[in-house]
């Protein structure tokens, strides 16, 4: 039993009783002996000498007088804590002066309904202490109910939605460009996506009897495009069609998948709102525009392919210097050259020659030849090869560490706010000229009068566009300035005269490096081993 205190009148006057604990009990807290004579309006005497009586306290009870008067008895009484997140209620009794009541159940229940307590009474706790009186001591006498905390939905889907998966490598290091099976293919009435609801939980309640609510949960709806059903419970989706389902962010797409053995004179250019299979070759001059996306099993010539989705290429592509491949996703073809490739992930290939590559995420050139040589070759975080340039001297730029899109963006604006200053200087020179011969007295005709309104009208314009151009600008200026964590890595030999950016800064090999790593560091591009 904890050691307690009471206060106690004799002839002599007040006094304050510490009775000792027994074996195991904790001491009197002197802050609870202030807090309880202070609730009683007794101010008249020395902390200090209580504080000491406390540390002698043994084995029996010691009486501390109070100088003053104290004339009535005190009842039992308690001190009442919730915790700070009202969730429990903690009583610590103090028993009553010689002659004071002492209280019931009914007494501890009708206080605890003052004190707004009213949940999670714990009838037991007070029946014990009513029985056997525990003075100063934690008795918990209400607990609120915690809430039950909900889960966040869910969504399965039963396709591949990695749209960075790489094709498998062979045993030699090489891809298989002839199976790489990056088309997602369906057929009618197969499962795409399963959603599991929310769990909304449930509410607790603390000891005050607010309701406490439980954590929000994440809600999710599938999200789906045309050619899929959606099932009664709104659960599933199902593809109506056989053809070719991808994620687009949340949302899930199924698209005819139109299969063509060449494309040529035979057929013409092709446009599909679905993914388009070419089993032959695509011959130079023609195009292939297509919302999913594009796997050719043969090769591609001087032709125009541009995809929503991913490019595919089994047999490479000679670009003959008109060649263009578009793709939201990744370009994946056995070889590049002479060609223009923009890539909004990754691109790989087993080698590329005299091609400008632009990667959303990296250029790996990574196979059995594994060279790039020649061209300009840009990606936003990697470029990774086994080698760069030629002993020949080929001219090669390999540029990491911004978005091409953006630096292409950031030249295109560039050029645009140039034009717009040269054409805002001529019409302010124009504007100033008719204002001084308006100051000058001169009365312009009808027609010169209407003319200014409109150059005025255009300055203004051209103000508006110029700010909204500048802003731009400056955003790009500072994304295109920030140093990244990207690297030019070659695993065999760079050969001297290939030039290297990264961010802003650059070098041009003065001679042949081998098993390197370009890097940024503190405004130089550095090399060190891989």
């Amino acid at each position: 039993m904890n050691s307690y205190f009471r206060l106690i009148t004799t002839q002599m006057g007040t006094g304050l009783e510490l009775i000792p604990a027994t074996e195991g009990g904790q001491r009197i807290d002197i802050n609870e002996v202030v807090a309880y004579l202070q609730l009683k309006r007794i101010t008249q005497y020395e902390v200090k000498e209580i504080y000491q009586a406390i540390q002698t306290l043994k084995t029996e009870p010691v009486t501390v007088m109070l100088p003053v008067p104290h004339n009535f008895p005190e009842n039992e009484m308690f001190f009442l804590k919730v915790s700070e997140d009202k969730m429990s209620a903690v009583a610590r009794f103090i028993p009553a002066c010689n002659g004071g009541s002492e209280l019931s159940k009914g007494d501890i229940l009708s206080e605890l309904g003052m004190k707004s307590v009213k949940y999670g009474i714990d009838e037991a706790a007070i029946d014990a202490f009513v029985a056997n009186k525990q003075y100063c001591t934690d008795i918990v006498v209400a607990g609120g109910l915690e809430p039950r905390h909900g889960s966040d939905a869910s969504i399965e889907y039963f396709f591949n939605t990695d749209r960075h998966a790489r094709p498998t490598r062979l045993e030699d290091g090489s891809v298989d460009f002839f199976n790489l099976n990056t088309i997602n293919h369906c057929k009618e009435g197969d499962l795409l996506a399963k959603l599991t609801p929310e769990d909304r939980g449930d509410c607790g309640f603390n000891v005050y009897g607010d309701r406490v609510k439980p954590r929000e949960v994440k809600h999710l709806a599938l999200q789906f495009g045309d050619k899929i059903e959606l099932s009664e419970d709104k659960t599933e989706i199902r593809s109506k069609i056989n053809g070719h389902v991808m994620l687009t962010g949340d949302k899930v797409f199924v698209s005819d998948v139109y299969e063509v053995e060449n494309v040529g004179t035979a057929t013409g250019n092709i446009t599909s709102e679905g993914s388009v299979i070419v089993s032959g070759n695509v011959q130079a001059g023609f195009s292939i525009v297509s919302t999913g996306s594009v796997e050719v099993r043969g090769v591609v010539e001087g032709a125009s392919i541009t995809a929503g989705g991913d490019i595919i290429i089994a047999r490479g592509m000679n670009g003959m210097g008109k060649g263009i491949l578009k793709a939201g996703g990744s370009v994946v073809a056995k070889f590049v050259e002479n060609a223009t490739i923009e890539a909004g992930t990754f691109v790989e290939a087993n080698s590329i020659m005299h091609s400008k590559v632009s990667a959303g995420t990296q250029v790996s050139v990574d196979g059995k030849k594994g060279f790039i040589a020649g061209g300009a070759v840009r990606a936003t975080e990697k470029v990774e090869c086994k080698t760069l340039g030629s002993a020949m001297g080929a001219d090669t730029l390999v540029e990491v560490g911004v978005d091409p899109q953006q630096k292409m963006r950031y030249v295109e604006l560039q050029k645009q706010m140039a034009e717009m200053s040269k054409k805002y200087a001529t019409i302010q020179t124009t504007l100033t000229g008719a204002a001084a011969k308006i100051k000058s007295g001169a009365k312009l005709p009808p027609e010169q009068m209407q003319y200014v309104r409109s150059l005025m009208q255009l300055s203004q314009q051209l103000q508006e566009q110029m700010a909204a151009g500048n802003a731009e600008f400056d955003q790009l200026d500072e994304l295109l300035s920030n140093r990244t964590e990207a690297c030019v890595c070659v695993r065999e030999t760079a050969y001297a005269g290939t030039k290297i950016v990264i961010g802003e800064d650059s070098v041009t090999l003065k001679g042949n490096v081998k098993f390197s790593k370009f890097i940024d560091e503190k405004g130089e591009v550095k090399i060190c081993s891989l």
